[in-house]
């Protein structure tokens, strides 16, 4: 039987220039934009991928472009 526990999984985004064009944007607005640009980017690869409910994503980190969500090793 396949374990229902959590665990946490960091992942880490391949190249994307739309990321690298507002992280080269230094402003106030420019952070902002790059935040709700990742943030809806890593919400629709998990929606694509994993059921509805199944995952929590934890936060999404800007630096480096990737996330980390709470999953199930059968996921």
């Amino acid at each position: 039987m396949a374990s229902k526990q959590k665990e946490l999984y960091f992942v880490f985004m391949n190249f994307d220039p739309e990321y690298e064009r507002l992280r080269a944007d230094r402003t106030k607005r420019g952070a902002y934009e790059l935040d709700v640009y990742l943030s809806w980017k890593h919400d629709e690869l998990l929606a694509r991928t994993l059921q509805p409910g199944s995952y929590n994503k934890t936060l999404s980190l800007v630096i480096v472009d990737g996330f980390a969500v709470e999953i199930t090793d059968d996921q």
